[in-house]
């Protein structure tokens, strides 16, 4: 398996991996994906082998070494004798990647103008890529030659007891036990994908009004060069979770009732981790790509600046009232 998405595409990319497990279950399967996506596949639990690649580090290394490494990362892929190679994001660097395996059999998603067609020769083809329906849904479609038919209904992300144990001691710290969690998400890959750090602090006062409300905000690679000041802004009394693991991110998320963030990879984990979410993103992100939360609210504007945070408080309250979380009967016990 080739899976070189960024952290958001891998997630989004589970329903698909499992699929393939599930078609093959006695081979052993091994993938290839970036460093920083590497822990979210080995807790999946999917493959037998899992191959990193920096590709971060490569880009940004002079050319001549990362040209070398890269030789060398594709002689050693060589060297492995793989039977079958499945290419799910189908990039030209990754088509050469899929092609220099050596592998007999090359299975590469089909996109007419990004793939490198000749590379493949796996019969029959996969349909064209369809940008009308969610993008688990295109991995999935990729795979049908195999034989893999069926809708993406998304895939459950256990944490580790271990990384459980650590977040569940740091909310027991913090004073959480008891109270209705809200995840909040303020990161974003880029900045026009990221409503104001401003609006989260004003939307974590404004549902800490409700006294049985907390708010965690989960802070990212992103915030860690301003940490500091990221956290000075944060509205008192929320509660900030920084420096995880990606194992611990998991377990985190897991333990909350909803999370409500900017359109990035950890709102795809908590999603997976089996977490309703509120996702703030402007009105022209393609649906295709939101996460595959089971109860999934999304409040967009033109331009993400302009929603308000009345709107994603709303929405963040229906999704609780949604869920059985918030009801007449303990707002006037909480009252008394």
């Amino acid at each position: 398996m080739i899976d070189l998405g960024q952290l958001g595409d891998v997630v989004l990319s589970l329903p698909a991996l499992s699929a393939i497990r599930d078609r093959f279950p006695n081979s052993r399967i091994s993938i290839i994906v970036g460093k920083s996506c590497a822990e979210i596949v080995r807790i999946a639990g999917l493959f037998d082998e899992v191959i990193e690649i920096d590709r971060v580090g490569l880009r940004r290394g002079s050319k001549i070494v990362s040209s070398f490494k890269l030789v060398k990362f594709a002689l050693d892929v060589r060297r492995r004798r793989f039977d079958l190679v499945i290419d799910l994001h189908s990039l030209p660097e990754t088509n050469i990647l899929g092609f220099l395996s050596g592998a007999g059999s090359r299975l590469f998603a089909n996109r007419e103008s990004r793939s490198i067609d000749i590379l493949s020769n796996f019969q029959p083809r996969p349909p064209k890529e369809d940008k009308t329906v969610h993008v688990s849904e295109y991995y999935l479609s990729t795979l049908k030659p195999l034989g893999i038919e069926g809708r993406s209904d998304g895939f459950l992300l256990q944490p580790r007891p271990s990384d459980a144990d650590h977040v569940r001691a740091i909310f027991n710290t913090l004073g959480l036990g008891g109270k209705i969690k809200i995840g909040i998400i303020p990161g974003a890959g880029h900045p026009s994908r990221r409503w104001p750090l401003e609006n989260f602090s004003r939307l974590a006062l404004e549902l800490q009004n409700d006294r049985r409300i907390s708010a965690i905000f989960f802070l990212g690679p992103e915030e860690e060069p301003e940490c500091e000041e990221v956290i000075s802004r944060i509205a008192p009394g929320s509660a900030v979770m920084r420096g995880l693991t990606i194992g611990q991110l998991i377990a985190g998320l897991s333990m909350v009732e909803t999370i409500v963030g900017n359109d990035t990879g950890p709102m795809h984990i908590g999603a997976a981790a089996g977490v309703s979410a509120v996702v703030i993103q402007n009105s022209y992100s393609p649906p295709r790509y939101l996460p595959l939360a089971k109860h999934l609210t999304s409040v967009s504007e033109t331009e993400i600046r302009d929603i308000r945070v009345e709107q994603v408080q709303s929405a963040v309250m229906r999704m609780l009232e949604s869920l059985s979380l918030l009801n007449t009967e303990s707002a006037a016990m909480e009252a008394k």
